[in-house]
């Protein structure tokens, strides 16, 4: 199966949901609200007048959250249709940016440009095949001293069984192909008009071995005991932060890594390369 053609056809179904859904709440954004996770701006700190790339940005309103604190923003995503609602939703506000359309593996040749910060985020991994060659892109498009920060659904989470997250019924090491016919987007009962997925499950030893691999020195590996919506219906919470209830044995659920190109300082409250702890 051609991955990257089903692929684009579900994306690009996807979007008029996505940007009409309460899940992505285009209006509050539009009046102001940032979002991003609390996580995600303490670990990746100040960007104000960094160059930042947003790869597999969809309809760009984490990129554009990024350019409010103050980054000189590009946004990347295989979906034009996704890349032009980008630029609609950063015209509306005035906010500048630059988003682009193209695979995410030929972000070098498509962007032109070198970053002081790469960031992905949630739920992206999942649709490469191949996290070398991803890497590979990831380190070249960086700026010497500039850093790579990642924020992923934790793939132990998604061995557990989908009603309760309390037994082990998916195997970890399985990557996959998986193909998936599912008739709704997770913002709600809207139907696809493409249904078709292909995607690709990456353990964590392989998501760390492919960035140390292209020449980036892993600063913080951290794992999280929430996530961002009820994976599981045991799961309590609300807004974007769900959780095992208390008492309850505690499961990586998301993680973030960050993971710089040249030498320099590892950043404040991190001892080792290789560090990692579980946070809320």
């Amino acid at each position: 199966m051609d991955y990257l053609r089903v692929n684009r056809a579900n994306w690009d179904s996807r979007v008029p949901i996505h940007v009409g859904s309460d899940f992505y709440d285009v209006k509050g954004f539009k009046d102001g609200r940032n979002p991003l996770r609390p996580f995600e701006l303490a670990e990746v700190g100040d960007v104000t007048g960094r160059r930042l790339a947003h790869l597999q940005c969809h309809f760009g309103l984490d990129t554009l959250g990024w350019a409010r604190l103050g980054a000189e923003v590009t946004g990347l995503d295989f979906s034009e249709a996704a890349i032009d609602q980008a630029r609609a939703v950063a015209a509306e506000c005035g906010i500048p940016a630059r988003f682009v359309t193209a695979d995410v593996h030929d972000a070098v040749e498509a962007l032109g440009e070198t970053y002081d910060i790469v960031y992905t985020g949630i739920g992206a991994l999942v649709w490469l095949p191949d996290l070398t060659r991803w890497a590979e892109t990831v380190a070249a498009l960086l700026n010497p001293g500039g850093f790579l920060y990642l924020a992923e659904f934790h793939p132990f989470a998604d061995t557990m069984d989908d009603a309760t997250g309390t037994t082990v019924t998916h195997d970890y090491f399985d990557r996959g192909p998986h193909v998936w016919e599912e008739p709704h987007t997770y913002t709600g009962d809207d139907v696809l008009e493409h249904q078709t997925s292909v995607q690709f499950q990456h353990g964590l030893g392989e998501v760390v071995s492919a960035v140390a691999a292209a020449g980036l020195r892993v600063e913080f590996l951290h794992e999280h005991a929430h996530t961002l919506f009820q994976r599981f219906g045991t799961l309590v919470g609300g807004g974007a932060e769900y959780r095992r209830p208390e008492g309850a044995p505690g499961i990586p659920l998301m993680y973030s890594l960050r993971a710089s190109s040249g030498s320099g300082p590892l950043p404040a409250g991190d001892s080792a390369a290789s560090s990692s702890a579980p946070t809320a």
